[in-house]
C-alpha cells in the first residue's frame, strides 16, 4: 500500500500550492492506495462524441474525491476556452473555471485514480513531466487513455475500438492496434502524456472508440462501449449509468433521420456493407474522415443528435 501525504505539512495555514519543480499540481489530501491504475480522458478533438470524458464521468460517480489539481493559469488560455459566467438579475454571479484534477475511486476494492478535464493549451512538457512525477509518486500500476475518434462507421454497428499499447502493457482481447501503416495527425496532449508516462517505464495503453462522422453532438453508445472494453481489462463490472437507454433513444432518432433521406440511407447501407464484410477503411482513409470531421464541425451537414 502506498500513503501518499498532501503537499503541504499538515497544520500548516496555507498548502503550498506546488508539489513539483515544474509548480503544475499539488496533492489535496492524504491518499492511500494500492498499485493503482489511472484512467486518463481530456476534452480535446479526440474525445468526438464526447465519449471518454462521459465514461470517466460515470467511473467518478458520487463518490469520487479529488486528491491532485493541477494549476489552471499555467495551463489553460482563458481566451481559447472563455470560463462561463453566470448572471442572475442583472448581477455578475459566478465564473466557472476549468479544472484538471486526478480524482480517486474505488470499485470491487480496485482502486482507481481518473485524470480530466479540458485539454491544456501551454507547456505540455512541463506537464509531461509533472505528470510523470505524480504518478511515480502515487505508485501507478498502469495509465489507460480513453479517447473518441470520427470514422467512416454506421450507427447501426457495435461501435469499434482500436486500441495503443506501450511497453509491457497488454491490450484487452479483442481490442486491435490499428490502422497499419502510417497515420499522422494532429497530435492531442493525452498520446503525449501516454508516450512520456511509457518512457518512463509504467505499463500505458489507450483505446479510442470510432463514432460515426456524420453523427454531432454526444455519442453515448461509444462511452457505453468504452466502459465495456475497460471493464474487460480491469476485471471488475464498472457503472454505467443512464448510458444504455441514451444510446437507444439515440439509435432510434438517428434510424429515422437516415430514413427519411435517400442519400444519408445510401451512404450508411455502404458502411454496413464495408463492415460486414470485415473492410475497415484504410489509414488515408481514416485521415481523410478526420480531416473532413474537423472541417465540418458544427456544420449543419451533420445528422442531429
Amino acid at each position: 500500500m502506498r500513503i501518499v501525504a498532501p503537499t503541504a505539512p499538515a497544520g500548516s495555514a496555507r498548502p503550498d500550492p506546488y508539489a513539483c519543480p515544474v509548480a503544475l499540481y499539488r496533492l489535496i489530501e492524504p491518499i492511500e492506495v494500492i498499485s493503482p491504475t489511472i484512467v486518463v480522458a481530456f476534452d480535446t478533438w479526440v474525445d468526438a462524441g464526447q465519449a471518454s470524458t462521459a465514461a470517466v464521468e460515470e467511473l467518478g460517480g458520487d463518490g469520487s474525491r479529488v486528491v491532485a489539481e493541477f494549476d489552471p493559469d499555467a495551463l489553460f488560455d482563458y481566451r481559447a476556452r472563455r470560463p462561463p459566467l453566470e448572471i442572475r438579475d442583472g448581477r455578475l454571479a459566478e465564473l466557472t473555471w476549468p479544472e484538471l484534477t486526478v480524482r480517486h475511486t474505488t470499485i470491487e476494492g480496485r482502486d482507481l485514480l481518473l485524470f480530466g478535464g479540458p485539454e491544456p493549451d501551454y507547456r505540455w512538457r512541463e506537464l509531461a513531466d509533472a505528470v510523470v512525477e505524480l504518478v511515480e509518486r502515487l505508485d501507478v500500476a498502469e495509465w489507460i487513455s480513453l479517447g473518441a475518434i470520427p470514422a467512416a462507421v454506421p450507427h447501426t454497428r457495435a461501435v469499434p475500438i482500436i486500441g495503443t499499447a506501450s511497453g509491457p502493457a497488454v491490450l484487452t482481447s479483442g481490442v486491435n492496434r490499428g490502422p497499419d501503416g502510417l497515420l499522422r495527425v494532429p497530435s492531442a496532449a493525452i498520446s503525449m502524456l501516454e508516450m512520456r508516462v511509457a518512457e518512463a517505464g509504467i505499463p500505458a495503453l489507450g483505446y479510442f472508440a470510432q463514432i460515426p462522422h456524420y453523427v454531432s453532438g454526444p455519442y453515448p453508445a461509444a462511452a457505453l462501449e468504452l466502459l465495456g472494453v475497460l471493464s474487460r481489462h480491469l476485471g471488475v463490472d464498472l457503472p454505467i449509468g443512464d448510458l444504455a437507454e441514451e444510446s437507444r433513444q439515440l439509435r432510434q432518432r438517428l434510424d429515422l433521420a437516415a430514413a427519411a433521406d435517400e442519400q444519408t440511407r445510401t451512404y450508411v447501407e455502404r458502411l454496413e456493407s464495408m463492415v460486414d464484410e470485415a473492410r475497415l477503411p484504410a489509414g488515408d482513409e481514416l485521415i481523410s474522415e478526420i480531416e473532413r470531421f474537423l472541417r465540418q464541425q458544427g456544420s449543419s451537414g451533420d445528422l442531429p443528435n
